[in-house]
């Protein structure tokens, strides 16, 4: 019997993940670094702010200290709600009506690698922000996806002890691969990646306006 649903948000619920990409080269601009949308799918996508720019300064041999990357991250954020106050985070088909459909005695939560800055308004803004029984972001644990710690501590909240009973909805294969290390069912999507790079979910759709509730329950069975 499904116990929960937990959602990823960039990239399910918003298209927001071209937005992190501008922000993301606007915070390295200073240091002359510049990705490709290439280089960011193939390697710093599903990862979270501070993980991500450890990844890329490592790529191109930039030493930095603790307060660097705090200045980094907090750049980012800074330019991310700059687009996100000129409506540029769009919902994506099919996201708010299957949340808006899911009975009250269903827990929803959310399991996002992005901050609860970047979160909230968003939700507010989208009419879902009471709709999630559990949150977790960022800086909740310190790993992000694809370690399995974000999805551990979302179960923990929500009090599942049996993985195998919650299903994530993912976008991007290190989204599914922390979710199956942590014994959940998957349902991705592809929004992000195409359906080959999505193969180790247990079920893959190219929307989510193809998904209803019953549909998420026959997935863990």
């Amino acid at each position: 019997m499904l116990a929960a649903v937990i959602f990823d948000f960039d990239g399910i619920i918003v298209d927001s993940e071209p937005m992190h990409f501008r922000a993301f080269n606007e915070a390295l601009k200073p240091m002359d670094i510049e990705m490709t949308w290439e280089e960011y799918c193939a390697t710093y996508i599903g990862f979270d702010d501070r993980d991500a720019f450890r990844a890329i300064l490592k790529a191109h041999n930039q030493k930095h200290s603790s307060r660097d990357l705090k200045h980094l991250i907090e750049q980012k954020a800074k330019v991310f709600q700059t687009f996100v106050q000129n409506g540029e985070a769009t919902p994506l088909p099919g996201a708010v009506e299957l949340i808006k459909s899911i009975p009250v005695r269903l827990p929803v939560a959310l399991c996002s690698g992005a901050l609860r800055e970047d979160i909230d308004p968003i939700l507010e803004k989208l009419g879902i922000d009471s709709a999630f029984s559990v949150i977790v972001t960022a800086e909740d644990t310190p790993k992000s996806k694809p370690d399995p710690a974000p999805y551990r501590l979302t179960l923990e909240k929500l009090g599942i002890s049996d993985p195998a009973t919650a299903i994530a909805i993912e976008d991007t294969p290190a989204g599914i691969m922390s979710a199956k290390r942590a014994g959940l069912k998957v349902l991705a999507v592809t929004n992000s990646y195409d359906h080959e790079f999505l193969l180790e979910a247990d079920a893959v759709t190219d929307s989510l306006e193809k998904v209803s509730r019953p549909d998420l329950e026959n997935i863990v069975l």
